[in-house]
């Protein structure tokens, strides 16, 4: 199997991506440094400036991504003595303002996240990434990702009552339903908005063998 080519650019994004053209990237993704991390590497940047510091930066992520492409943004919140900084929430407003459609949160549950003890919170095990579009008619294989249908399908749909095949409607009046008859003879159903992964704890090569053949 062929390997696609694939060209690294090093550099500031904010200046790298004046060179690119308008509507020219299908995916972006980013994990920017949080508020008051890495400052050894950024230099840090304080809470109460992250916004303003972001927003120049969206600002050419929305010039160069195409109308129907998708940009996800992984971020979270910092806690300084028992409260959690804002500057995610501050920042969501402001790229609306901007001309972006917030149009999903993913939940990114780390399996391994670090371990320790609070006094007033537990262990830190999940982060945002927040998807933006330009438009809400993006491109989105759904169908590409779907996942098994489990085990609790087998028993469940053997037998159906009357009122799992027809769409019966929460008695609360959420205006949530479903046809539990719809999941006959699925193999496979589209996934959550949940994603369970472990972050990389060492170095690996680019490239095993296994990628190569």
């Amino acid at each position: 199997m062929a390997i696609p080519k694939t060209k690294i650019i090093t550099g500031d994004c904010l200046e790298m991506l004046k060179t690119f053209p308008d509507n020219h990237f299908n995916l972006i993704v980013t994990s920017p440094p949080y508020a008051d991390s890495r400052n050894n590497t950024y230099g840090g940047i304080k809470p109460n400036q992250y916004v303003k510091w972001f927003l120049p930066r969206s600002e050419q992520f929305l010039r160069v991504l195409k109308p129907d492409g998708t940009f996800i943004l992984n971020i979270k919140e910092k806690a300084i003595n028992g409260e959690r900084y804002t500057y995610v929430i501050e920042l969501i407003l402001e790229m609306r303002k901007q001309g972006w459609l917030w149009t999903e949160e993913f939940v990114w549950h780390k399996k391994n996240c670090f371990p320790g003890k609070w006094p007033n919170r537990f262990r830190d095990a999940w982060e945002r990434c927040l998807q933006f579009n330009k438009s809400k008619k993006f491109k989105m294989y759904q169908e590409s990702v779907m996942v098994p249908m489990g085990d609790w399908a087998k028993n469940r749909l053997k037998k159906l009552s009357k009122t799992d095949k027809i769409r019966d409607n929460s008695k609360a009046g959420s205006g949530f339903g479903k046809n539990v008859s719809n999941w006959v003879n699925r193999d496979k159903g589209y996934p959550t908005n949940a994603l369970y992964l472990a972050t990389e704890c060492n170095k690996r090569a680019a490239f095993s063998e296994e990628c190569l053949t």
